[in-house]
């Protein structure tokens, strides 16, 4: 089953269908340092919570203390976290620690940690110019275990007239990658692109007319969404198996961008936590 759309996140709106672990994702992204570490799964040992020293109580009362432990647990059992930008002090500016510049063009890199609507972001501008950053996940993610890519985003503005289906307006406000890198990699490469663009229809996918090797998937478009905070979820494992026709490996790297150069406008985003969950 394929997740083709995201839900608002909690911040804007009630997720009435969600469930525990759904609910207590949010929570750890409140709690990041507290409750996880970055890039890897959380590491309760086998004996369970009660014999683990960094285990905390965050709830009042016994029962609600109870709760939170349960959820923390159910959490800590099902995501892989690749980013959650906490480990960077507010307002580092340019390219995070951990992350890799692109290996082309002249990217501004006019990134920021930031805190806003109470939670820590990456938070992105882009003016005539494309920038990129790269992180290697080569043996942290399993997908015959977490094979559901979450990511929260929200978009200020939108590049004018960007359109992901044409080369001359191939920009879009955010960008999202997962890529199987293969030698040699400029041609034999394979790469999703999840992107939020100006004009082409939700679940529109098309292979990049100026990369080869990409292929983007549409999570959302236009201006009718800007200025709120949606959770996005997307079976990356199911995506690979439809767009290429087998069933993928393990991914070697994420990617998150912002591009504007081809329109020669500008944009901005928002981009919260990134991890890899179960279904």
């Amino acid at each position: 089953m394929l997740l083709q759309r995201g839900t608002p996140s909690p911040h804007r709106e009630h997720r009435g269908r969600r469930n525990l672990v759904d609910s207590e994702l949010d929570n750890v992204e409140a709690h990041g340092p507290r409750l996880r570490e970055r890039g890897e799964a959380f590491p309760f040992p086998r004996g369970g919570p009660g014999r683990h020293p960094g285990l905390r109580i965050l709830a009042g009362s016994a029962g609600s203390a109870f709760l939170v432990t349960l959820a923390v647990l159910a959490v800590a059992a099902v995501a892989v976290v690749i980013e959650d930008w906490s480990a960077y002090p507010l307002g580092t500016r340019g390219l995070p620690v951990g992350w890799q510049r692109q290996s082309w063009g002249n990217p501004a890199y006019d990134f920021t940690i930031d805190e806003t609507d109470g939670r820590r972001v990456l938070h992105m501008k882009s003016h005539n110019e494309n920038s990129t950053i790269t992180k290697d996940i080569k043996g942290k993610v399993n997908l015959s275990e977490t094979p559901i890519l979450e990511w929260s985003w929200k978009a200020v503005t939108l590049p004018r007239g960007g359109d992901v289906r044409h080369g001359e307006t191939d920009d879009e406000v955010a960008q999202l990658y997962v890529a199987w890198p293969r030698f040699p990699e400029a041609v034999r490469s394979r790469i999703i692109g999840y992107v939020w663009d100006t004009t082409a229809p939700v679940g529109t996918t098309v292979p990049s007319e100026k990369t080869r090797t990409v292929t983007y998937i549409v999570i959302r478009s236009g201006p009718a969404d800007l200025g709120q905070w949606w959770t996005e979820r997307r079976n990356v494992a199911a995506d690979f198996k439809r767009i290429y026709g087998e069933e993928p490996e393990n991914p070697g790297a994420i990617s998150v961008g912002i591009n504007t150069n081809n329109t020669r406008s500008v944009a901005e985003a928002h981009v919260g936590p990134i991890l890899f969950r179960t279904p």
